[in-house]
């Protein structure tokens, strides 16, 4: 994990909605941190700092320091609530505090390298079909990934890659697939354009009709 971040919190009593709409007018959002074998603490955090951090992809699946009443907490972000109509606006962050011998669930997104060089692209003129653009994995801390990259450098038209074919950093684990094999999702495919699919099967049915209609001819005839 290459970057650092570190949040700022305050410990609040109050709580309610009337409560939370104070602390929103002041600028700041109101929050939970919990886990860790610790009571929940009701937090809230500055408004700007959040959306400033949130900006940053490796945001949301890195472990984040957070700072306490004087006191600084492993933690990551598990849920966060927008305004309905103002994506841009934070209203709830919740954070889950973690142990370094405790595995972690988190949602982690897919990097996809080679999509314009692989040759279902490059030589035949497909197109790429994302099924998935992240994945949920269980780790310990110290392995959480900031992203999984997915090589489709080798794919033609036809081929896809699927959970099972991803090549995972060591300690990290898809939850999917410890469900089962019948639970093996496509992530990539590649295929041709719908026009070009449909041109295909228009000369395909039409050397059809004339093979069908040469064999006609030749009955005829006899």
């Amino acid at each position: 994990m290459s970057d650092e971040f570190s949040l700022n919190a305050e410990a609040r009593d109050d709580k309610g909605k009337g409560a939370s709409r104070r602390l929103r007018r002041q600028g700041r959002i109101p929050g939970i941190i919990y886990g860790g074998g610790k009571e929940p603490t009701p937090i809230s955090v500055d408004h700007d700092e959040l959306i400033n951090h949130l900006k940053h992809e490796a945001f949301y699946s890195h472990v984040l320091e957070i700072k306490v009443g004087g006191k600084k907490e492993k933690a990551v972000l598990k849920d966060l609530q927008r305004h309905v109509y103002k994506p841009t606006v934070v209203e709830h962050i919740d954070l889950q505090r973690v142990s370094a011998k405790e595995k972690l669930r988190m949602t982690v997104p897919l990097h996809f390298e080679g999509e314009k060089t692989c040759p279902g692209v490059k030589l035949r003129g497909g197109v790429i079909t994302h099924n998935m653009i992240n994945v949920e994995v269980t780790c310990l801390p110290k392995d959480l990934p900031e992203y999984i990259e997915v090589d489709v450098s080798e794919l033609d038209l036809g081929d896809s890659i699927h959970l099972s074919d991803i090549k995972l950093p060591s300690g990290v684990e898809i939850v999917e697939l410890m469900h089962g094999a019948d639970h093996d999702q496509q992530v990539v495919s590649i295929h041709q354009p719908r026009a070009a699919k449909e041109d295909v099967e228009e000369e395909e049915a039409e050397a059809e009709e004339k093979a069908e209609g040469e064999e006609k001819k030749e009955v005829g005839g006899e």
